[in-house]
């Protein structure tokens, strides 16, 4: 059962980590946060442990997030943390070191592109292949990239927003962003500073998002609002305040306008031929932030294309990096894959 030729699908994000495992599907999705000692360098939690530290630490444990706008901001942070992922995932009984297939966004640099795939290599894989991730999203999606028709893409996760028009099982033309759902969070806390004079945590934004949060002003029905705690910067004491779905979508409206002007961009520079294939085929959206209460409206009215979130949003990165791995001799062909490293 372990050991032998063990196939490895990660999606390193800037928000969490999913891990793919050949025959089993996702067996992990945890935040990408590292909690440390900093006296001893000592890993103290990983994961959704180390989540909860986030803003809460005490002096000599610092709660990292060792990911930043897609890429490694921390080297050895980032391998610990995948080494860890990894020996979760196949439970530390590999007879032989796994083949690991790790997603970057589509605008790395050449140094960036290394970074990650010699984490993987420190962590403990035999082979590392590297994927663009609006190409691992669409075969998660199902779409079918292989044949001579246009597919369009839009991957917002954590920190990057991809969007890309795939043909012939590789990427036509595609813009990666450095705005996801991080910038979203952080919009809200400005928006909540400035309106009313109160620090909130990245963490109370993050709900707030996920609850109230839309960006399509006729979105949430009704109006909805939420309590939010945090500290008052007039008198620095501890105050609740009551915020509306619009006052949300307002606080969302720059990073949200940012994502729409990507895909307009692309779709600018789109040939002929394959614009008319995505006006048939429609637009599909992955990744977390792709849930965004009324992201979809809003870009179908932008585009006046037809705009589908994908069935299992979240892991659709994750389930094509496993996809990309039974299908490595197609993709190596077409020259998608960074080649691999021994």
């Amino acid at each position: 059962m372990f050991g032998f030729g063990m196939d490895i699908g990660v999606d390193l994000g800037t928000a969490s980590v999913l891990v793919y495992l050949k025959g089993k599907g996702i067996v992990l999705n945890e935040p990408s946060v590292v909690a440390i000692d900093k006296t001893s360098g000592q890993l103290i939690a990983v994961g959704e442990e180390a989540r909860r530290m986030l803003g809460r630490t005490p002096g000599n444990i610092v709660a990292i997030r060792p990911l930043r706008e897609g890429v490694i901001a921390d080297y050895d942070t980032t391998e610990r943390m995948l080494r860890y992922f990894i020996d979760k995932a196949c439970g530390r009984k590999f007879l032989f070191k796994p083949r690991v297939m790790v997603c970057i966004p589509s605008g790395v640099t050449g140094v960036e592109e290394r970074a990650v795939r010699e984490a993987a290599l420190q962590a403990g894989a035999k082979q590392a292949y590297l994927i663009e991730e609006p190409l691992a999203a669409a075969l998660g999606a199902g779409l079918d990239i292989s044949e001579a028709s246009g597919s369009m893409v839009v991957d917002i996760g954590g920190g990057t927003t991809d969007v890309a028009v795939l043909s012939l099982g590789g990427v036509v033309l595609s813009k990666s962003l450095r705005v996801g759902g991080d910038k979203f969070d952080e919009a809200i806390v400005r928006y909540i500073r400035r309106e009313y004079n109160l620090m909130i945590g990245e963490r109370t934004a993050e709900e707030m998002k996920i609850q109230i949060g839309t960006a399509y002003p006729a979105g949430k029905k009704g109006n909805t609002s939420m309590d939010i705690r945090g500290r008052d910067l007039v008198s620095g004491l501890p105050k609740t305040i009551t915020v509306t779905s619009d006052e949300a979508n307002q606080a969302l409206f720059e990073p949200v306008e940012a994502v729409i002007g990507a895909v307009k961009e692309v779709l600018e520079r789109t040939p002929p031929e394959l614009s008319a294939d995505i006006i048939n085929r429609g637009i599909v959206m992955t990744g977390g932030g792709s849930l965004l209460d009324g992201l979809d409206t809003l870009l179908q009215e932008e585009t006046g294309l037809p705009v589908y979130v994908a069935d299992d949003a979240i892991s659709c990165v994750a389930l094509g990096t496993g996809k990309a791995l039974s299908m490595l001799n197609v993709l190596q062909k077409s020259g998608v894959l960074s080649k691999k490293v021994i």
